[in-house]
């Protein structure tokens, strides 16, 4: 069954998701160029997310969508278990939000440009002033009523177990009074973890929490991390 699984990767999935990814992109640059990066930065990632989900036999279950208001804007953090946490957010969330993303991935051929004009925002940890420049443009972002998605672990896990969270996201959900959202993403490790090259067939299910108040202080911040942690632990499996 793998091997037919590989072989229609390579024949079928592969090409229609490297199409279907440039057309993405190009809507994407094209429309909001042209001054719709509301729309144009959200909708047409949206559709490709549900595309390569589709293609590669990925089926995604949300719950608890139920929670959250369309017209509020949230931080939402997430669990990072691998590549399809951005499928699984991006395509079945339905919430306009733009990401908090690694610098690295704006290297990536059209697909880092698109995300920039877009309006999401790349975290740089190079320098003072660069860390200053991100936090000013997802400052900018947040004042424009814009949700954003962040991955307080800072990068994808190794072994399926969540790392530490980074304080960043909660700093800015305390300077804005933002609902902090967690979301736990259960499956996407199994259908493609950071050390594989293709993905497997899967189910990945996204829970939707219920918002959690803003930190207004230190002590506040430091119970938010753990409060959002905890919720996002309590819809995994048991981890030894």
């Amino acid at each position: 069954m793998l091997i037919l699984y590989r072989i229609y990767q390579c024949i079928i999935m592969i090409p229609l998701g490297i199409i279907v990814t440039i057309l993405a992109a190009v809507t994407t640059i094209i429309g909001s160029a042209l001054g719709g990066y509301r729309i144009f930065g959200y909708y047409p990632a949206v559709i490709w997310a549900k595309i390569i989900c589709w293609l590669t036999l990925v089926r995604v279950t949300v719950r608890g969508r139920e929670n959250i208001d369309p017209k509020t804007s949230y931080m939402f953090v997430a669990n990072h278990q691998g590549a399809y946490d951005i499928f699984s957010v991006y395509g079945f969330l339905g919430h306009q939000f733009r990401w908090m993303m690694k610098k690295s991935l704006e290297k990536i051929p059209l697909v880092g440009y698109s995300c920039r004009v877009s309006g999401h925002i790349y975290v740089d940890n190079s320098s003072p002033s660069a860390v200053r420049h991100t936090m000013e443009t997802a400052e900018r972002q947040l004042r424009g009523g814009m949700s954003l998605v962040v991955f307080p672990e800072g990068a994808r896990t190794w072994n399926g177990k969540m790392r530490a969270f980074k304080r960043g996201a909660y700093k800015l959900a305390a300077e804005f009074g933002l609902p902090m959202v967690p979301i736990t993403i259960d499956g996407a490790f199994a259908v493609m973890p950071r050390f594989k090259k293709l993905p497997h067939w899967g189910h990945i299910t996204l829970t939707i929490h219920k918002p959690m108040p803003a930190p207004t202080d230190e002590h506040q911040l430091a119970q938010s991390m753990e409060s959002t942690r905890a919720a996002i632990l309590s819809a995994l499996p048991e981890q030894d």
